[in-house]
């Protein structure tokens, strides 16, 4: 018997899974395509924070659920034996002009409050161990920022999932009894758009590079709206592109060309490397650009996960944590801005 069905193996279903079977649930997991097959096997993994500004709801749970982050993977890779690739080592962004300088003072005052000591954003005089420009000779460092291995992490859940007793499946299960829960990603979103003929999702299409670059103690570097983010393995992540008009949701092109050829001049040592990976596929945002939680808009009696975007593995680990707890204790944490409007 099962006691919970989570459709698709990206992170945030399997997160939800995780998180039920710590509570004793049985769960099964189904996907056709096997665990982290599309967008969560992605090659990037910055897990970065919004700017401390014009807080609201979406900001504070993002904040909170990167700062459960690192004992929420450290648990996870206890349980499974599996290197999620996580590390808490910071981003660094260079300051270019005096107008973005004032910027990053006026953000740097609104964290003290906003982020309530548990992280600090804040002005620095080094770029440290980057060689990375800044024509004003200042750049952002902020401690909250983490990165992770996309891939490794979803198997790394999937382990800790299946030594908990649950299961993987890539056919629907006959269990009458089981509660459901969705996180299809880009598919579900779809299907709830053309059913209701709704607008109700836009899938991104990501583009990303990957090179053999030894720099894994670094912190992560956001500059010219590119993330660069080293592993543990001694690869550097360049990426990613977002492109909502594309012909084909995982072939790598032209947009990935120019990706990597803007992030060699930001760091002209990539001139030395060619890509030892290249990677593309469409990423699940939701029209409001907040992800989706909650009960599910056309399943009766199931539930939904979704529109994880460029920020799914950063509010995994909260956002499954409040659908568990309106699953099993009927208590709702859901964020308003997070549960499905605007379905007939």
């Amino acid at each position: 018997m099962v006691d919970l069905v989570v459709r698709g193996a990206g992170v945030l279903g399997l997160t939800v899974a995780w998180e039920a079977a710590k509570r004793g649930l049985k769960v099964c997991i189904i996907d056709p395509n096997g665990i982290a097959s599309t967008a969560s096997g992605g090659i990037v993994g910055a897990l970065a924070p919004h700017v401390p500004e014009n807080w609201n709801s979406k900001k504070q749970f993002q904040f909170q659920s990167l700062v459960n982050s690192e004992k929420f993977w450290n648990d996870v890779d206890l349980v499974s034996g599996v290197n999620s690739g996580y590390a808490r080592l910071g981003r660094l962004q260079p300051i270019d002009d005096e107008k973005a300088l004032l910027l990053a003072q006026n953000r740097q005052e609104n964290s003290k409050h906003l982020w309530r000591g548990l992280a600090k954003w804040q002005i620095i005089d080094s770029s440290g161990p980057w060689a990375i420009a800044s024509k004003t000779k200042k750049w952002v460092f902020d401690n909250l920022s983490a990165r992770i291995n996309p891939r490794d992490a979803c198997f790394s859940l999937a382990r800790a999932i299946e030594k908990h007793g649950g299961l993987f499946e890539t056919e629907p299960i006959k269990n009458l009894n089981a509660k459901t829960v969705w996180a299809t990603g880009v598919h579900d979103l779809d299907r709830i758009s053309k059913l209701t003929k709704t607008k109700f999702r836009t899938a991104v299409k990501g583009q990303a590079a990957l090179f053999s670059f030894k720099c894994m103690d670094y912190p992560q570097v956001f500059a010219k709206s590119v993330h660069f983010v080293p592993h543990s393995n001694g690869t550097l992540a360049v990426g990613s592109t977002s492109e909502n008009e594309f012909s084909s949701p995982n072939a790598t092109d032209e947009g990935l060309d120019r990706l990597i050829e803007n992030s060699r001049s930001i760091i002209p040592e990539l001139r030395k490397h060619q890509p030892i990976k290249r990677w593309a596929d469409v990423r699940p945002r939701s029209q409001s650009r907040a992800p989706i939680v909650g009960k599910h808009p056309l399943m009766d009696g199931d539930y939904i996960i979704n529109g994880g975007f460029k920020i799914g593995f950063g509010m995994a680990p909260e956002l499954a944590s409040v659908l568990i707890s309106l699953i099993c204790d009927g208590v709702d944490k859901i964020p308003e801005a997070f549960i499905p409007k605007n379905i007939p």
